[in-house]
């Protein structure tokens, strides 16, 4: 399989404003935690999102981004999807 290039806080770009990213968890953690392989345990990762301080900054992110992979804020492709369709 390829190799996985996350830069900052597990995918944000540099040019953005990054307060909120270089106080994420997921910085200092195995990235590859948060992009488990189809199947794969999400377990870790949101483990660490749940003791993170911006998980709500890093959700938002991901929802205004559309992020569509990956463990993002403490939920799951499926689950932001869920919670988008929910939104409307």
């Amino acid at each position: 399989m390829g190799e996985i290039v996350i830069p900052l806080a597990h995918g944000t770009d540099e040019g953005e404003e990054s307060g909120w990213q270089e106080r994420a968890l997921c910085a200092q953690t195995d990235p590859e935690a948060f992009f488990p392989e189809k199947g794969g345990s999400t377990r870790e990762a949101k483990k660490v999102c749940r003791a993170c301080e911006v998980r709500a900054e890093c959700l938002e992110y991901a929802l205004q981004h559309d992020e569509r992979f990956g463990i993002w804020g403490g939920l799951s492709e499926r689950e932001r999807r869920k919670l988008k369709r929910a939104a409307v």
